[in-house]
């Protein structure tokens, strides 16, 4: 799927309620998992301890922390929607997120994105952004959120 392209933030409208794009696949390594609990302070076993997780977890490894996952958003979403026209982007947060299934280390991830909500502003265009985040060969998808993203022109 190619990314969505727009002249300007206002014609983010015309997509409203459509899925805009599908990112390509990125791996998670187990490397990316250990820089990621170092940078949080987040060292609990499930996601650090290689050995241990294979014999104690219900994941039979380790898995990445849904934050790491969660943070791949803004990512995935400039990978599949380009805003020409817009001289500053701002994170309003998340409406809603949901984690569904863990991300075994060495999976790779890929989002759908989908235009949920548009509104405008003064001076901005409000976008809440369905990331769904899946993991290759998973049966349910590993993130689900609602990203709010204001686009000021």
């Amino acid at each position: 799927m190619t990314p969505l392209e727009v002249s300007e933030p206002r014609a983010l409208k015309e997509h409203l309620h459509s899925e805009v794009g599908l990112s390509d696949f990125l791996e998670i390594p187990q490397a990316l998992i250990d820089r990621f609990a170092e940078v949080r302070g987040d060292r609990q076993w499930i996601h650090v301890d290689v050995e241990r997780a294979r014999e104690q977890s219900p994941f039979g490894g380790t898995v990445a922390h849904g934050f790491l996952t969660l943070s791949l958003l803004s990512r995935f979403v400039e990978e599949v929607v380009r805003v020409e026209g817009t001289r500053l982007l701002v994170n309003c947060g998340l409406a809603s997120v949901r984690f569904v299934s863990p991300v075994p280390a060495g999976a790779r991830v890929r989002a759908r994105v989908r235009l949920r909500e548009c509104s405008e502003g003064a001076d901005f265009v409000q976008a809440t952004w369905r990331v769904t985040i899946e993991c290759e060969g998973a049966r349910l998808p590993a993130c689900i959120a609602d990203w709010v993203v204001r686009y000021y022109a």
